[in-house]
């Protein structure tokens, strides 16, 4: 071998053994670390938002609509599209037959009372602001989370935060290493579930930035008025107390009823856009050796939809400020990970109703939905009460009722008939109709979407769908139905593995587990969703 190639021979061997000696040195978590798991909610977020207040955005929705990975067919495949369902199929990757939680409150057949989805006597509430009542955990929760599922594989970490309760449980699943919600009586809190006292750093964080700093503070437009579609006052519009129909809303007048307008402003969005980056810097999040998850469900839309509509210039201003919002956390998450140190997913857990009134539907109240049963039963079972409760959809019978009506066929045909005579209601199901499996997979889409729904110890007795655009309520507007505007939310993926485009095939909040799960390359059980991009 000649003496230059000798050389060249040396310096090779050099550069491998420095490298060896720089892979050795190297902190192993650096070497197997993973992407950071976001999973971003927005509570009431229909599609037509995105679709139709996408030009005017410039921030976090921009991006993930330009670089994102967007399907803009997803929808909800079961009838009770209502939050506490949506975020557990989101955490969870099955539908509610599945994971149980099928409603905000079911009936508690052996209580004969209400019980919350995530309401647990065995716990015990903490506040950071004040001592809130009551007690929650992930108890009721049937289907492990991603999140758990994560934490059990890789010994990441767990993060979960919103407004609601029920939002933050059951994305996170029952083990987060710090999980926060907001009190609607006395502010911010978690549960003894979860820890055994008030987090120190979150302490630290909400007492040095009180939330009585927006009280006074006027909630006006972000944008030039012409930006926003419609009228800003439209009588069909309910207020919270103290508001009115129209702009500028301001905070605490009178100083009591604060908290219940600030939930209702964009301040609550940003706040906890706040926490979130608080979380991320403070545990460490995504530079370790776990795989870790941060959930952020943004409850403000639903509060302000409720009561103003989806076309209101209140929901639009929501949106052109959560855009911002959201803007601020992919970018701390760039600077801290960069692109590929996360992925994350975006969605909401069910639509809203347009307000019957810009429709042309109507209002069809629970009370007469019971008063037609109890007529309709009584040439059979005699005159009296026979609804023990009602939560929109599922009706609950009193004891002993289901069993007589099994008992007479004339009976079971008489009330179905008076209530598919209602006007408003479409179609309505014993539950017996709609208990066999099978029924899940079969022709009837109606009766599919209902039994997707159906889960035998806390659905109702009797499941009703309502006609497209009626109510069965008296509020301003609500969600719950099987309707597109009910159903079909966004559902994006951006970050580390993620390809660009839009796609327009099948997809359901429920695939977000199993793709995130593919994509940060970690064990996932299977349930209903299933893998939309492979990394």
């Amino acid at each position: 071998m000649t003496h230059p190639a000798l050389r060249r021979l040396f310096i090779l061997l050099l550069a491998g053994v420095a490298a060896a000696c720089a892979s050795a040195s190297r902190d192993p978590a650096e070497r197997v670390r993973k992407p950071l798991v976001v999973v971003l909610v927005v509570d009431q977020m229909r599609s037509e938002y995105l679709e139709v207040l996408g030009p005017r955005f410039t921030g976090g929705f921009r991006r993930l609509l330009d670089q994102g990975a967007w399907f803009r067919n997803a929808a909800y495949p079961y009838l009770s599209t209502i939050t506490c369902a949506g975020h557990a199929t989101i955490g969870t990757g099955a539908l509610p037959y599945r994971h149980g939680m099928v409603l905000n409150a079911w009936w508690d057949r052996a209580s004969a009372r209400s019980s919350p989805c995530t309401s647990d006597t065995w716990a015990k509430n903490i506040g950071y602001m004040g001592t809130p009542s009551g007690g929650d955990s992930a108890r009721w929760l049937l289907a492990p989370t991603l999140a758990e599922q994560l934490k059990t594989a890789t010994g990441g970490q767990i993060v979960a935060m919103s407004l609601k309760s029920r939002s933050a449980i059951t994305l996170a699943g029952p083990n987060p290493n710090a999980i926060l919600w907001f009190d609607e009586r006395t502010g911010w809190a978690t549960s003894s579930a979860f820890s055994a006292a008030a987090i120190p750093w979150l302490q630290d964080f909400i007492s040095a930035n009180p939330v009585s700093a927006d009280m006074g503070k006027a909630w006006e437009r972000l944008l030039p008025v012409d930006t926003y579609q419609g009228v800003d006052d439209v009588a069909a519009e309910s207020t919270p107390s103290g508001w009115t129909r129209v702009f500028p809303h301001v905070l605490g007048e009178p100083a009591a009823q604060f908290l219940l307008h600030w939930q209702r402003s964009p301040f609550a969005d940003d706040y906890l856009g706040r926490l979130a980056v608080l979380a991320m810097d403070t545990l460490n999040l995504g530079r370790g050796a776990g795989t870790d998850f941060i959930s952020v469900s943004f409850s403000t839309l639903d509060l302000v939809g409720h009561q103003y509509g989806p076309d209101s210039h209140e929901a639009q201003d929501v949106m052109f400020r959560l855009d911002r919002t959201i803007g601020a956390l992919l970018a701390h998450l760039d600077a801290r990970l960069g692109r590929d140190g996360y992925v994350l997913a975006l969605s909401a857990d069910h639509g809203v109703a347009t307000l019957p009134e810009q429709t042309g539907g109507q209002r069809q109240p629970a009370a007469e939905i019971v008063a037609t049963i109890d007529r309709a039963l009584a040439p059979f079972l005699g005159a009296g009460k026979y609804v023990a409760y009602t939560a929109y959809t599922d009706i609950y019978l009193v004891p002993g009722t289901l069993e007589r009506l099994r008992e007479s066929r004339e009976a079971t045909a008489a009330l179905l008939e008076a209530l598919r005579a209602m006007p408003g209601i479409s179609r309505a199901f014993l539950a017996d109709q709609v208990r066999d499996p099978a029924v899940r997979t079969g022709a009837d889409p109606m009766k599919r979407a209902t039994a997707l729904s159906y889960y035998a110890p806390r659905s109702g007795d009797i499941l009703v769908v309502p006609e497209q655009n009626w109510l069965l309520s008296t509020a301003a507007t609500t969600h719950g139905t099987l309707y597109g505007y009910d159903q079909r939310v966004p559902v994006i993926f951006f970050g580390a593995g993620v390809t660009k485009g839009v796609h327009m095939g099948a997809a359901s909040p429920a695939d977000i587990a199993p793709t995130l799960a593919a994509l940060v390359r970690a064990p996932f059980k299977p349930a209903d969703g299933v893998v939309l991009i492979r990394p």
